[in-house]
């Protein structure tokens, strides 16, 4: 009989606030944060400091890690999908804000997508990508528009213009390009740079336009007006450079933003700082020119003073309109603050709702340490509001421990210990301590043991969160706590074990210590014994039976002695480079170390004899652990994947992938029921097992498939080919790609029309032979479930999503795109369905053009199309011009009967309502202080 086995699945992933890579951006109420956490992003509510709606995909692998998010606008924000999200894989996704479900996946470009930005109908989107194209995209429709192809380097950044009308585009290949999306084609191409452009915004009135790059000045541009016919500007162009702004700081720019009213513009570059610019209206800019032409004037005057007491004779400079001066860029654009903050900036984005009174504008931050901070900006300084940080180390995860009743999680990392809710992901406790590189829970579950990098240890208490003592234990990093167990395997006061580098093995027993009458008792440890080692302790392990005691050295041999005298009893040799990491199951029959030679090693405790070396994974194996009570384990390694084993059958029973970073360590339940792992991508993971059976032969087949697919991928994409190259003007090219997705969409699409075939067949058949007198009738298609065959092509082609519609049709053959094309007729008069004949007409015809136009047998449908598709299209323009006309007649009486503009009715709402809680709480405090002073009574 086979042996099958329960799968372990994602459950949970915590401790990311927000990532490096990915920018973080505001909903258009102001009041949440978007910040990506690797493959997922959450809302967070900054006043609060929690999250208030998390965004995660169905599936979880490094290739799905947020690059970009993307919030649409005010004015469209009661659209469904009112966010999105890009890629590393290429893929977009959007998403409702309010439910946090996924509405559609989109997938088009062959890279990581770098930018995202909505028009500001909201009904748009686009997105540039490190493929080098830009692609639009029907948000409505859920579909691409068209690919925009010109750049020759990562697109960094893209804005719309015009009320969407217009799209700019900056890219690392030192250009800025303008595309006018009506024709899709490129108006301008804008050069200048000396480096690559990473970033670039245009204010709200859309009068300028600022990029930023590696050049030591930031570039303004001046936004061609419609109504604006100059002589100087050419006919084509939409972008006239305005000026060169001189930067602070000598780091290339990341990240430009203007805010809600564009008064201020934001210039963060890669580093710690970022300049706030106040943008001056024209009255302030005009008399900061005169002042500025008046200093010019007054210099001048002095040197020709001075030339004159000398002798010599300077012409006169010539004379300026003192009246109507030129106004420059640095008269508009006047430096108001720098912003520093203690590490690296990643992303920056001003707050869209109404500052607090007395500021400016709501700057939010994201750093490099996983923290997310909030500025209220001033004319005067710069002051933090909010931080969001306790939700997160601020480096990697270097040790785990789970409490005996699996209740609590403890991590460790370079300045903090947290504890965790490992069922919720909420964190209970922050207790600052050292670099702390191994973690253990004290019997009682009161206090926690940490062993840090610089040889000290730490005691903690769980309860208070403190840190309530430090011994100086070694001279060297402590790598390792094992708690000595009892003989039944129990884990008991006894005390525990620590290894470190200094060579020394050192075993403590717990005491209770008072350090005066008034202090209550708390724990302490003190050193009963030591073994001496010849290299360093890399890692200590303890059967559960506490008989054995495994040290692994630095010299790669792992030395066995028994626990109760010290004395030698095995030596494990066979590891090409050092263990790091080693367990003993639960019955004490086997070892099993990992290594930095990638290998996993299953040693019997009896002789020391290698039962089996494993090539386990495809770098160094960090941790590994016994299930307990069973020889099942789990190893984590630097190839940032979680496997599980049978150390019996020594065959891989699963591969866990989700992790985006070396993984460091795992803590196994006591009852085995969930595993949980650290990263160097500061994220834990835990990992529940399901009542779901897994057998080896399927997951081995699997991983085959998997192998294959990927191969077949690379081959499709040839992303190792020579990539043409793209005019100058700019090309338009269809926005999908093929995938798997397409592939089976065509295959769908294929089975369907032969099963309708098959059928048409059928029943001809059975007409004929009713006709003739013969009283047969055959059974009908169970496939086709009870569906004429007209209709069970149609729900084949309405089952494919409409982003690969257009690819699923590109792939079919000229034989079955004219079966299709015979059902258009009959599908035409479905109302609902008008649609998507229209659109599936309009690629066969631009796929298959040349051999329609010559098939005789498509001429009869192509004439019926065509009188037919006309009319419907007519028709459903008819019904739709009605209902706008409907609409717009509702608006003007709605319009008549309030004061406010029909758009702003929401906002108009929001506000009156602010109001009405101002006066609430004015009144609240006026009625309070009524009741302390009364007035008195006119009759007094």
């Amino acid at each position: 009989m086979v042996k099958a086995y329960l799968r372990y699945e994602p459950a949970l992933s915590f401790g990311v606030v927000a990532s490096p890579e990915s920018n973080v951006v505001h909903d258009p109420s102001g009041r949440r944060l978007l910040a990506a956490a690797l493959d997922r992003f959450a809302a967070w509510d900054l006043k609060r400091g929690l999250p208030s709606a998390t965004f995660t995909p169905s599936s979880s692998s490094a290739s799905l890690a947020v690059s970009c998010v993307a919030s649409s606008p005010a004015a469209a924000s009661a659209s469904a999908s009112s966010v999105a999200s890009g890629h590393a894989d290429g893929s977009i996704r959007l998403w409702d804000a309010e439910t946090g479900a996924c509405e559609a996946t989109l997938h088009g470009h062959r890279s990581a997508a770098s930018a995202l930005r909505f028009a500001p109908s909201g009904a748009v989107l686009a997105s540039g990508s490190k493929d080098c194209d830009v692609i639009l995209w029907d948000v409505v429709a859920q579909a691409g528009l068209f690919r925009l192809r010109g750049h020759r380097d990562q697109v960094t950044d893209l804005l719309f213009l015009d009320s969407g009308k217009k799209l700019v585009t900056c890219s690392k290949d030192k250009f800025i390009r303008v595309w006018d999306l009506d024709t899709q084609h490129c108006l301008q191409i804008v050069g200048g740079h000396h480096s690559e452009i990473w970033s670039m915004d245009v204010d709200p009135s859309e009068k300028f336009l600022v990029s930023g790059s590696a050049d030591p000045e930031l570039r303004v541009f001046r936004i061609r007006q419609s109504a604006e016919e100059g002589e100087d500007w050419n006919k084509w162009d939409a972008l006239k450079l305005f000026g060169e702004i001189p930067r602070q700081s000598k780091e290339r720019i990341q990240t430009i933003r203007f805010n809600k009213d564009g008064s201020l513009v934001a210039c963060q570059v890669a580093g710690k700082t970022a300049d706030i610019y106040r943008i001056l209206d024209e009255t302030e800019a005009t008399r900061k020119a005169k002042r500025r032409l008046h200093r010019k004037k007054e210099k001048a005057s002095a040197k020709a003073a001075a030339a004159e007491g000398n002798g010599s004779v300077i012409d006169p400079s010539p004379a300026q309109d003192s009246q109507n001066p030129t106004v420059v860029v640095t008269d508009v654009f006047k430096l108001l603050q720098v912003l520093r903050t203690s590490k690296k900036i990643c992303s920056l984005a001003f707050s869209p709702s109404n500052p607090p009174k007395g500021c400016l504008a709501t700057l939010s931050l994201s750093l490099n340490n996983n923290v997310l901070e909030t500025y209220s900006v001033d004319s005067e300084k710069v002051s933090k509001m909010y931080s969001v940080e306790i939700h997160g180390h601020r480096s990697d995860i270097r040790s785990l421990a789970l409490n005996s009743e699996d209740n609590l999680l403890m991590s460790t990392s370079h300045n903090a210990v947290k504890i965790w809710n490992p069922s919720t992901g909420d964190c209970l406790r922050t207790v600052d301590s050292g670099y702390g590189l191994c973690s253990a829970f004290v019997p009682g579950n009161r206090y926690g043991l940490i062993g840090t990098k610089t040889g000290t240890l730490e005691i903690i208490d769980i309860n208070s969160g403190n840190s309530i003592d430090v011994i100086e234990a070694h001279a060297g990093s402590i790598r390792s706590i094992v708690l000595i167990p009892d003989d039944d395997g129990t884990v008991n006061a006894r005390g525990f074990v620590t290894g470190s580098a200094d060579h020394d093995v050192k075993f403590w027993e717990y005491q209770l210590v008072q350090k005066s009458d008034s202090d209550t008792k708390h724990l302490s440890v003190t050193n009963v014994r030591t073994l001496k080692m010849n290299d360093d302790v890399l890692a200590v392990s303890i059967g559960p039976t506490g008989k054995h005691i495994a040290v692994a050295l630095l010299d790669c041999t792992v030395k066995v002695f028994f626990l109760d005298t010290l004395k030698f009893c095995l030596s494990l040799y066979g590891h090409k480079l050092p263990v790091l990491c080693m367990d003993i199951s639960s019955d004490g029959a086997l070892i099993v170390t990992g290594s930095a030679d990638k290998n996993l090693k299953i040693w019997g405790m009896d002789f020391g004899d290698c039962h089996k070396s494993i090539f386990a994974h495809t770098d160094s194996v960090m941790d590994v652990k016994f299930v307990p009570k069973t020889h099942y384990m789990f190893s984590v390694g630097k190839d940032r994947t979680v496997k599980y084993w049978d150390a019996d059958k020594f065959e891989l029973l699963l591969t866990l992938e989700g992790h985006h970073a070396e993984v460091w360590c795992l803590a196994i339940s006591s009852r085995g029921d969930f595993i949980v792992t650290g990263s160097h991508d500061r994220s834990i993971r835990r990992w529940d097992r399901t009542e779901e059976q897994l057998f080896i032969e399927e997951e081995r087949e699997k991983r085959l498939e998997e192998t294959f697919e990927a191969d077949l991928d690379n081959a499709v994409e040839d992303r190792y080919g020579q990539k043409d190259d793209a005019p100058d003007e700019g090309s338009v090219g269809v926005p999908g790609k093929k995938t798997k997705e397409t592939v089976t969409a065509t295959d769908a699409i294929i089975d369907a029309l032969d099963t309708a075939e098959e059928e048409e067949k059928r029943l001809n058949e059975q007409q004929e032979s009713q006709n003739n007198g013969e009283g047969t009738k055959s059974k009908p298609n169970v496939i086709m479930q009870g569906h004429s065959p007209s209709e069970y092509v149609l729900n084949a082609v309405s089952s494919v999503r409409p982003n690969d519609l257009e690819q699923a049709l590109l792939s079919l053959p000229f034989s079955d795109a004219l079966k299709l094309m015979a059902y258009l007729k009959e599908w035409s008069l479905i109302p609902l369905k008008v649609e998507l004949v229209c659109r599936v007409c309009l690629v066969l015809l631009q796929t298959h053009h040349n051999q329609l136009t010559t098939t005789p047998a498509a001429r009869s449908i192509l004439t019926e199309l065509k009188y037919i598709l006309y009319g419907r299209v007519k028709d459903c323009k008819d019904t739709i011009g009605f209902n706008l006309a409907a609409m717009d007649h509702i608006k003007e009486l709605l319009t008549m009967r309030s004061d406010a503009p029909f758009r702003d009715a929401k906002a108009k709402l929001m506000e009156i309502r602010q109001e009405q809680s101002k006066r609430s709480d004015r009144s609240d405090g006026g009625e309070k202080r009524k009741k302390k002073k009364p007035k008195p009574s006119v009759h007094s």
